[in-house]
């Protein structure tokens, strides 16, 4: 049996919070890394060793990216596939390197997602896909992803970073994590909502206070940092937090050291950050709303939750583990075909809090067994034409067809993305939208 070898990736990174945050996101994704802080360093082990990509900044110390390619290639040896991080002032430096050669290059700010993909690209991928890992998050493709890499961040990443909208689940993704880690059975789950605190407030809830501090702080008080100490600390909306609080907020990230207000002595605390946030923080950092030093520091190890309208199939899962539920309550409810097709064509804008709140109110409200669409939905909420006399195939006929068509109008027509976020090839989407009658402009 033929083992495959460990790609060797040389990083060449003189700022250390960025350093560090991609030395730890490219030994997670299973990489080897030397990562050198000089031109001088960095061109002696490029020189001397095997590496399977080089990601380098244009910008170093003593000297730049693009001399170290330049003087190896005067060398006449091989080189490695070049990947080179810069800033938008040297993107014609960049695709000037192109010209002679590199491989590619990525601007700041970056997502680290793309970055990874890019040198997995240039490696070759060669990480074979995880094993099923049961269906707790949902049952869509998107969702299975995502639960069959949550173990390996559990074992091992110390700081992670939950994106997507309002209701898709992002704590429930921090407490999976939390779940899976086996040293976490003792250890406690701490979540803060960064955007409900006032600024006033927040400082003290999350480094805590001593005694006198501040008027009516008559005892010493943990804050949310040491109450995590030894488990999992869930900081929800960090997007929210002011900007007066990232650069505090920083140093714990960075050292996992806190000083409680009032007090001048530091404190250690050993957590698995976990942070979540419904904005785009890249943006934010563009338009100087978010410190770019605290995103990259946060941003070691992204997971974006796809919205409820892009995973269909999820749908009517999460409703009858919701009715589940509300059986247990003493409420056994269930859905009519109409109320199934009813939650099928809805939008969803609020995610899975929303189709909770909508099965929870109509199971109490609904004085009969059968959910129908206007128990489901306010008036005028929902118009769905009830069609009763349809068979079963008819029914699923219709399902398919319009969230084919709703995914054809997300990804503006294109047939590979669509098929893409299918999970589907493009040559049985085109089959299906034959037979559907369904053009390709949707």
């Amino acid at each position: 049996m033929n083992i495959p070898t460990i790609p060797s990736l040389c990083l060449i990174e003189d700022d250390e919070i960025m350093g560090e945050s991609l030395l730890d996101r490219f030994e997670l994704e299973g990489y080897t890394v030397d990562w050198h802080r000089t031109a001088q360093s960095a061109l002696a082990a490029v020189g001397s060793k095997d590496y399977a990509a080089v990601v380098s900044d244009i910008r170093l110390p003593d000297g730049s990216g693009e001399e170290i390619f330049i003087r190896l290639l005067e060398r006449g040896s091989s080189l490695p596939p070049f990947l080179f991080i810069t800033g938008h002032g040297s993107i014609d430096r960049a695709v000037a390197l192109l010209k002679l050669g590199a491989a590619d290059y990525i601007t700041k700010p970056f997502d680290l997602d793309q970055l990874v993909e890019k040198v997995g690209a240039l490696c070759g991928n060669r990480f074979s896909p995880c094993e099923e890992d049961g269906c707790r998050l949902g049952v869509s493709t998107a969702m299975r992803q995502i639960a069959r890499t949550l173990p390996r961040l559990a074992q091992h990443a110390p700081t992670i970073l939950i994106t997507g909208e309002s209701g898709v689940g992002k704590e429930v993704i921090a407490h999976e994590i939390h779940r899976l880690d086996p040293k976490n059975k003792e250890h406690p789950f701490v979540a803060v909502n960064c955007g409900a605190i006032s600024e006033s407030l927040l400082e003290a809830e999350l480094f805590g206070h001593e005694k006198g501090a501040f008027t009516g702080a008559i005892r010493a008080r943990k804050g949310m940092f040491e109450q995590a100490d030894g488990g999992t600390l869930f900081l929800d909306e960090i997007g929210d937090t002011p900007l007066s609080m990232q650069v505090k907020l920083l140093r714990a990230v960075q050292e996992r050291r806190i000083v409680r207000v009032g007090g001048s002595s530091e404190i250690a605390v050993n957590v698995r950050l976990i942070c979540a946030t419904h904005r785009d923080l890249r943006k934010m950092v563009e338009e100087g709303a978010f410190r770019e030093d605290l995103y990259y520091r946060i941003h070691v190890i992204q997971t974006k939750i796809p919205p409820l309208r892009e995973r269909r199939e999820d749908i009517l899962w999460f409703a009858h583990r919701f009715l589940e539920e509300q059986a247990a309550k003493g409420e056994r409810k269930q859905l009519s075909r109409a109320g199934e097709e009813a939650l099928l064509a809805h939008a969803w804008p609020g995610n899975v809090r929303e189709l909770r709140h909508a099965i929870e109110r109509a199971s109490i409200l609904t004085p009969g067994p059968l959910l129908e669409p206007e128990a489901l939905f306010e008036q005028g909420e929902q118009p769905i034409p009830e069609d009763d006399n349809r068979e079963l195939g008819s029914y699923l006929q219709g399902c398919e067809e319009r969230y084919i068509r709703d995914s054809l109008a997300r990804n503006d027509g294109h047939l590979g993305r669509t098929a893409e976020s299918l999970g589907i090839s493009r040559k049985n989407l085109w089959e299906k939208m034959k037979k559907l009658g369904i053009s390709s402009a949707g």
